[in-house]
């Protein structure tokens, strides 16, 4: 053999040699890999399925909040609906004059000017000078409660919004 000869089957040698430790390496490293990406895909399905217990847990909460808010709201178009009613017939009976309002006048002998009392006032204060309001005054003053009286089933229904929100 020549040493040309000798170099060359050398270097096929060393080549296989090569070749085999490469294709050694690749099996020993893709098996890793395939452990790792099982591995991965197990902590993805773990991941996931907490995700997913969490996502039905805000579920449950979002829609008994709604529930509660529904049901809050209920209670409160119930609430604005008898307020209106009522002043409807506190305006009815003060329109047909079945009803008349009046205000309990202040005893002051200092200042000279008592506004003298309606002619037969009953009430159930005794011995209390009365002055019967004019109907259109009675009217105006019912008007004012009834925009009072919405104003705070507003308020109480916006507070219980609030407080059910940021429970």
């Amino acid at each position: 053999m020549t040493a040309v000869q000798k170099i060359a089957g050398l270097l096929a040698v060393l080549a296989i040699a090569c070749f085999s430790t490469w294709k050694v390496q690749d099996w020993r490293y893709g098996e890793k890999l395939a452990e790792q990406a099982g591995l991965h895909q197990g902590e993805l399905a773990d991941v996931s399925a907490a995700a997913a217990k969490q996502v039905s847990a805000e579920q449950s909460k979002r829609l008994a909040i709604e529930q509660t808010l529904a049901n809050s709201d209920q209670q409160h178009t119930k609430e604005l609906s008898d307020a209106q009613r009522n002043q409807a017939r506190l305006r009815d009976r003060l329109a047909t004059s079945d009803l008349r309002l009046s205000v309990l006048l202040a005893e002051d002998s200092a200042s000279g000017c008592n506004v003298p009392s309606a002619s037969g006032a009953v009430g159930v204060v005794h011995a209390a000078r009365r002055a019967r309001l004019d109907p259109a005054h009675a009217q105006r003053i019912i008007g004012i409660t009834d925009s009072g009286d919405q104003g705070l089933i507003a308020l109480r229904a916006c507070q219980a919004y609030v407080r059910e929100i940021t429970k």
